[in-house]
């Protein structure tokens, strides 16, 4: 069974990948390489929303 510590485990490393990818992107913006830059933003939006997932359902598996 999954459980919270696991679960914040990952929310951890969905959020330092994320940092990465922010950094990464605006590293890239101003640069001919912007438009990769657009891509990691959008990846970055991605991966807020699955860490906010994640949260909740850590939340959610410790209601149950």
């Amino acid at each position: 069974m999954v459980s919270k510590a696991e679960l914040s485990s990952l929310e951890t490393a969905i959020r330092e990948l994320t940092e990465r990818i922010t950094a990464a992107a605006d590293e890239l913006m101003g640069t001919p390489g912007e438009d990769v830059a657009i891509d990691l933003y959008d990846v970055e939006r991605s991966l807020r929303t699955a860490q906010r997932r994640i949260s909740k359902a850590a939340i959610t598996l410790v209601e149950n």
